[in-house]
């Protein structure tokens, strides 16, 4: 039975997951690159981005169970790029060149329709503009009995988890305090309701901790 995933997805000591200020220079906000210190080095991240090497252990083993089994991801168009409103062009294409590390479809939510990009790899971004049970549904038929991933940003896995639509959620805990930005655990009401720790792992760099929603 395919599962609704959130993976990898990196919160500081005060329960930030993104700092303040998002922009072109800073994507996830002023500071929020040192949530993913941890993520940097690891064999697993290197070579999505085409590269060799890289360190092993805990920490990379999260990262590439993270990706296995995944056939669709979803994120927000704020994940998506820093373009707000209408699209005055289609010249922004993501903030991965032209061969971003997904490798399957991806559907982005968005109010503002665009036509489906086609990346290099095996990515195709698709533009989802009627809301989350929309684009959950279309990256399940896509994901062909594999896992779906919901990739972020915050407001994007809150709404997710607020539906009671995630199976497994697993977080990377950054010994960093940002202090401001987008924290990951306001406002669920209620949408944390039955998950149970399954793996809850510390290294010098990152605490591990995996939740599944009882009967998932």
């Amino acid at each position: 039975m395919p599962r609704v995933r959130v993976n990898n997805i990196a919160v500081s000591v005060d329960g930030y997951a993104a700092g303040p200020d998002q922009s072109l220079e800073n994507p996830i906000g002023v500071g929020g690159s040192r949530l993913h210190e941890w993520l940097f080095p690891t064999r697993s991240f290197r070579e999505m981005q085409g590269r060799v090497g890289g360190e092993e252990g805990p920490d990379n083993d999260f990262v590439a169970a993270g990706n296995l089994g995944v056939g669709a991801t979803i994120m927000g168009r704020n994940m998506f790029g820093p373009i707000r409103g209408p699209w005055a062009d289609e010249q922004w294409r993501g903030w991965w060149g032209e061969e971003p590390p997904y490798h399957h479809p991806v559907y982005v939510l968005t109010n503002h329709p665009r036509d489906p990009i086609t990346m290099l790899g095996g990515t195709v971004f698709h533009f989802v503009t009627d809301g989350i049970h929309a684009a959950l549904k279309q990256a399940l038929d896509a994901a062909d009995g594999q896992d779906v991933k919901i990739a972020g940003g915050v407001s994007t896995i809150q709404q997710y988890l607020r539906a009671g639509l995630v199976d497994e959620l697993e977080v990377a805990i950054a010994p960093v305090l940002l202090g401001g930005g987008e924290r990951l655990f306001s406002g669920l009401d209620g949408g944390l309701a039955g998950f149970e720790c399954t793996d809850f792992v510390g290294t010098t760099m990152a605490l591990h901790a995996r939740f599944a929603r009882s009967g998932a």
